[in-house]
């Protein structure tokens, strides 16, 4: 946030982790109007939800920085607020140098943690070059963008979003030698951008077909085939499409499952129900149980980090929750579930999903999930080999409760049976930590009575 002794200007604010941009769907006040601190201002759509921005400032709106429709990116001026005794102030300067100028017809390239990248920009969608917080001028000569970087010795580029680093790979940049201009030394899409753009300078002749030409000219749409309709693919479709390529590419994921006698579980939600009171749903037992499990298996509530292989074991549980909503499948995370009761947990949950169906999850709940866990069985499915939710590192899911018949003590009798499946991280553990893991959640659903007295 930056501000004068007259007026305020307030950045669009970091949404979550790797929210790197958002769009202004609607604004909620206008030129003119007077505001008090924390009134919501506009109404923002990421790749992951709608969100409503309140202001941090109190007084009369100068300047809105976007038009509905606009792409902003995260530290971008968003309003400008004015004490009521002072006067609007002129827009502040919007120059930039080439590369931020040229930065603006090239779409987004920002990734989003679990899902989120915007396509090229269009008409509605125009970029405004990135304007940063006051921070001390790049090393860099504005003359020589490209110039070598100082020898840092084995110290790794810092780069926050992976669609940068993969714009670098595929044009052939070697982010060792890019100049970072991102507050904390963070290299950004634009400090690849105008590495490329430079190098294209220096080597005119560069055939087309090569990662760095296709990084800049993207070839022309072809027209479908008889037969063929196509369909372009959403914001949020493309965000989807990303996380699961990144966690199919990156993870070697293995999978077990197990069949387990649910009976005595749906026996004891049943009985706690009351004419006026439904009692804890079946989601809200095994949620309890897959926390006590991770309890004792540590090692699957975290996230690998490849750079320093290291595993990073954490000590909250924000258990993450499968939902689809109308905008396709988000993961909103119950925070701090590992310090809930059985009914705590079952209102947090219905809280959450509800808010995710209806697209109003927060920023914050879709970001913190540590562990998924997906009811696949309301689809009326038994089984699923799932992809884990990037950077987790393991998911467990359910299948639908059926009758099936089941051998107990000697004898055929029909009992409540569900596949429980998961999927881990082999890096972060073997097979055997997977199997304990999944025993000590089939074994309190097969047992949940002496289970919960034990938690």
């Amino acid at each position: 946030m930056t501000a004068t002794s007259t007026e305020q200007t307030f950045l669009l604010p970091d949404l979550g982790e790797g929210l790197t941009e958002a769009e202004v769907v609607r604004w909620l006040v206008a030129e003119g109007d007077v505001v008090v601190v924390d009134q919501s201002v506009v109404e923002v759509e990421t790749a992951k939800s709608l969100v409503e921005v309140p202001s941090p400032y109190a007084g009369r709106i100068v300047t809105l920085h976007a038009a509905e429709g606009e792409i902003r990116d995260v530290g971008t001026p968003l309003i400008t607020v004015a004490a009521e005794d002072a006067a609007p102030a002129a827009p502040p300067s919007t120059s930039a140098d080439t590369c931020r100028e040229e930065e603006k017809q090239a779409g987004s390239g920002n990734v989003l943690i679990g899902y989120g990248t915007s396509g090229a920009g269009g008409p509605s969608r125009r970029r405004r070059p990135r304007r940063r917080p006051t921070a001390p001028a790049p090393t860099v000569p504005a003359q020589a963008p490209l110039a070598k970087a100082p020898d840092r010795g084995l110290e790794v580029p810092r780069v926050m979003s992976p669609l940068v680093r993969r714009l670098a790979r595929d044009g052939g940049i070697d982010l060792a030698e890019v100049q970072p201009t991102g507050e904390g030394s963070v290299i950004t899409r634009a400090d690849v951008v105008c590495a490329l753009a430079a190098r294209m300078d220096d080597h005119p002749q560069v055939p087309s077909a090569s990662p760095a030409a296709s990084a800049q000219v993207p070839a022309a749409p072809q027209p479908p085939s008889a037969g063929e309709r196509r369909t372009p693919l959403t914001r949020f479709r493309k965000a989807v499409a990303t996380a699961l390529s990144r966690s199919r590419s990156e993870i070697p994921e293995a999978t077990v499952w197990v069949d387990v006698d649910a009976t005595a579980l749906w026996d004891l939600r049943e009985a706690a129900r009351t004419p006026g009171d439904p009692g804890p749903g079946l989601l809200a037992y095994i949620a309890r149980f897959v926390v006590a499990g991770l309890n004792e298996y540590s090692v699957l509530n975290a996230r690998f980090d490849s750079e320093r292989q290291e595993i990073v074991e954490l000590d909250r549980v924000n258990l993450g929750l499968a939902v689809q909503s109308e905008r396709g499948l988000v993961v909103p995370a119950v925070i701090g579930a590992e310090t809930m009761t059985t009914t705590q947990l079952d209102t947090a949950i219905r809280e959450v999903t509800a808010r995710a169906r209806e697209g109003r999850a927060t920023a914050e709940e879709l970001a913190a999930g540590t562990f998924t866990l997906n009811n696949y069985g309301s689809f009326r499915v038994d089984g699923s080999a799932a992809i884990i939710n990037h950077p987790q590192v393991a998911i467990l899911g359910f299948g639908r409760i059926i009758d099936r018949p089941w051998v107990v003590e000697g004898e055929i009798v029909p009992r409540k049976i569900t596949q429980m499946s998961f999927v881990f991280d082999h890096r972060v553990c073997d097979g055997g930590t997977a199997a304990g893991f999944m025993r000590v959640v089939a074994d309190a659903i097969e047992s949940p009575s002496s289970a919960i007295a034990r938690l």
